[in-house]
């Protein structure tokens, strides 16, 4: 494996996911969704959930479906969102009473976006690295 592809697509796409969770949960629809108080702390476990997550396509991408473009990142990235977030607000209806079908329906969708860019920009990182 090119550890230094895995590196530079997985930071990408991982501030890349951040920025745009920033956009979609702190601006956009910030009344959508229950707002944490804002801490460094916080918004260091944000970056590390990101930088996991990015780390994590950037894994599949390289070592497992040679992806290399934009194009078949932003698919790929949709499709592993879609699982991940499903998987995540499941649990979320299952143990907090606070959360409605409408608030799992919107971060679906959100979680789905968010994951075609960031898969974009991996796939994109990887493909001009070689």
């Amino acid at each position: 494996m090119k550890t230094k592809n895995l590196l530079a697509a997985g930071v990408a796409g991982a501030v890349v996911n951040y920025l745009l969770g920033w956009v979609f949960y702190g601006m956009l629809f910030k009344d959508s969704f229950p707002q944490p108080e804002e801490s460094v702390q916080s918004l260091l476990m944000i970056f590390l959930g990101c930088l996991t997550l990015g780390l994590f396509m950037a894994y599949i991408f390289i070592q497992w479906a040679q992806i290399s473009t934009g194009t078949t990142g932003a698919k790929a990235g949709a499709v592993i969102s879609l699982f991940v977030a499903l998987y995540y607000d499941f649990f979320q209806l299952a143990m907090n009473s606070e959360v409605t079908y409408q608030m799992v329906g919107l971060d679906v969708i959100l979680m789905v976006v968010m994951g075609a860019i960031t898969g974009a920009v991996i796939g994109a990182v990887n493909g001009k690295m070689g």
